[in-house]
């Protein structure tokens, strides 16, 4: 698939952690096409609950605001 890059790289080994979280049906199919992709440009099969952990990463990395006030 060309040269796409997406903010999440290969998938570092990781054991899971279980945990159930209830998303709308927009957002479950945008996680599923962001899988597809995923797996496309990496090789690797990908579901989105192994994706999601990573991606709260990046988000909360990402927050500014959220480490200023966890800071203070």
């Amino acid at each position: 698939m060309g040269e796409v890059s997406l903010k999440i790289g290969p998938l570092p080994d990781r054991t899971p952690q279980k945990l159930a979280v209830l998303v709308d049906p927009l957002l479950a199919a945008d996680l599923e096409d962001y899988a597809r992709i995923h797996s496309e440009i990496h090789g690797v099969e990908v579901s989105a609950s192994a994706l999601v952990p990573l991606m709260l990463e990046t988000f909360l990395a990402s927050d500014t605001g959220f480490r200023k006030a966890r800071k203070a």
